[in-house]
């Protein structure tokens, strides 16, 4: 009873602060509403050197965090890209925040037009546990390159890391221009409920319903970065070792639990068996033991542990056959697995699975394999293994997902140039690089008109001889 009131009374007091914190950057933002190119380069370049001069701390941090996170898988899929963004961006603001010129019609001159790319004011950022890092870097990197204040809530399921990075981030950066917030649920609803200028969320589906909702009572326009059920195609005359190697690396990163990772494969029905062999031979090279392997990660904790075991046993109950590629667990290091004869009835055929289980689906033609996945909800990711390039383009034409891969899995997200986001239930909205820069900026549009003012030879009363000229020469 004591340890509840405690606890009630701490989520009180951390949603408090999250009132107390929004009007400090609030307040902040109304004095300096225009940030210049020279003071987001600056902040940029603090956030660059901060993250390389902790990254020992942050990689042992996210260690903790998992029970066991590979070094290695830290330094490629969170230091680097966040290091590599912070660094395409900061070479790339004053272009982005250059007003952009356009056109205006003949009938309007003389007058001149263009597009200024303001702040929107606070962000928010609701930050997940699998990237704990990368996916709080990234987003923050768009918002200070757009010259925003920026609020942000770290993930509970990762205490060490959350910690870390707010005694980090507040070593280079006042309150009034980023802060991070630790708590539980109860600290992150209240965090979606507070009126943001942009609140962008990377998460569950599920949850992200509940963050849009949170949002609409404000008006809060928000990006959601979901997931879904991500398909990999293996086409009829792709090398198997190619496909296998390549969707390997992609499930077996982070133990699967990457919002991207293949979620299924769908195969050639008489490619199964060899494809079997391919993708074994390759996790079994890639991690020779998985028993105090230091560079196979860890599921983040019990409870989504005991998930994914829930899913092989439901699998397994319902008539899946289930191929572990090692002979046990150890701790909450989860054997890779490959499932067979799967159907729609099973969990993990509904759910994202998020963990390093993979059912293998056959398909006769790929007209039905663009119609199994064209029938599933629209995923974050689809990845396609062939060198046709008709093929190619097929699968381009005849798919929706967020983005996609041909023959490789993961590294579009890596690309700074290119848009992140995804379609339908795998989310909403765009950022990484310039679409970062542009979803947290308002594109403010502007028309010049100086002392002449020729509009006024259409002015009332009607009727004129000068405005059925304009009508003749403009409305046809």
């Amino acid at each position: 009873m004591v340890a509840d009131i405690a606890y009630l009374q701490q989520s009180q007091q951390q949603i408090n602060q999250l009132d107390a914190t929004f009007a400090l950057q609030r307040a902040a933002f109304a004095a300096n509403p225009m940030p210049s190119a020279e003071q987001r380069i600056q902040w940029l370049k603090s956030l660059s050197e901060l993250l390389t001069e902790q990254q020992d701390a942050l990689i042992a941090a996210i260690s903790r965090d998992f029970s066991n996170r590979s070094a290695d898988e830290t330094l490629l899929a969170e230091l680097m890209p966040s290091l590599h963004g912070i660094h395409y961006a900061s070479r790339r603001i004053r272009k982005w925040m250059k007003p952009s010129r356009r056109s205006v019609g003949l009938q309007f001159m003389p007058a001149a037009a263009k597009v200024i790319y303001q702040p929107l004011g606070v962000v928010g950022i609701i930050v997940p546990w699998n990237y704990p890092l990368f996916l709080a870097i990234g987003p923050l990197t768009g918002a200070l390159a757009a010259g925003n204040r920026v609020m942000i809530k770290m993930s509970e399921s990762t205490p060490a890391t959350s910690q870390l990075v707010k005694d980090l981030l507040a070593r280079v950066f006042p309150e009034d221009l980023v802060s991070v917030a630790l708590g539980e649920a109860e600290v992150g609803m209240a965090f979606s409920k507070l009126p943001f200028d942009h609140l962008l969320f990377t998460g569950a589906t599920s949850i992200g319903r509940h963050v849009m909702r949170a949002a609409a009572e404000n008006l809060t326009p928000v990006t959601l970065e979901l997931g879904g059920k991500s398909p990999a195609i293996v086409s009829a005359d792709v090398p198997l070792d190619h496909a296998a190697e390549r969707i390997a690396f992609g499930k077996t990163l982070n133990a699967g639990q990457t919002c991207v990772a293949p979620d299924y494969v769908l195969v050639p029905r008489d490619r199964v068996e060899g494809f079997v062999a391919a993708y074994r031979q390759v996790v079994q090279r890639f991690y020779p033991q998985l028993k105090d392997n230091p560079d196979y990660t860890a599921i983040i904790n019990e409870r989504q542990l005991a998930r994914l075991n829930g899913y092989l046993q439901d699998a397994q109950t319902k008539g899946a056959r289930i191929i572990p590629l090692y002979p046990e667990a150890q701790g909450r290091r989860l054997p890779q697995s490959l499932l067979l004869d799967v159907n729609d009835d099973m969990k993990l055929m509904q759910d994202e699975i998020f963990g390093p289980l993979l059912p293998v689906v056959p398909y006769d033609r790929i007209e039905d394999a663009f119609a199994y996945v064209n029938a599933r909800p629209r995923p974050l990711a689809l990845y396609y293994f062939g060198y046709d390039k008709r093929e190619q383009q097929r699968v381009l034409h005849e798919t929706h997902s967020g983005g996609v891969c041909l023959n490789d899995t993961l590294l579009h997200v890596a690309q700074d140039d290119m848009p992140f986001g995804g379609v339908g239930p795998s989310g909403m909205g765009h950022y990484h690089g310039h679409e970062g820069f542009l979803t947290f900026s308002k594109a403010k549009g502007v028309f010049i008109k100086q002392r002449f003012n020729a509009a006024r030879l259409i002015y009332p009363p009607y009727g004129k001889t000068i405005q059925k000229l304009v009508y003749k020469l403009f409305v046809r």
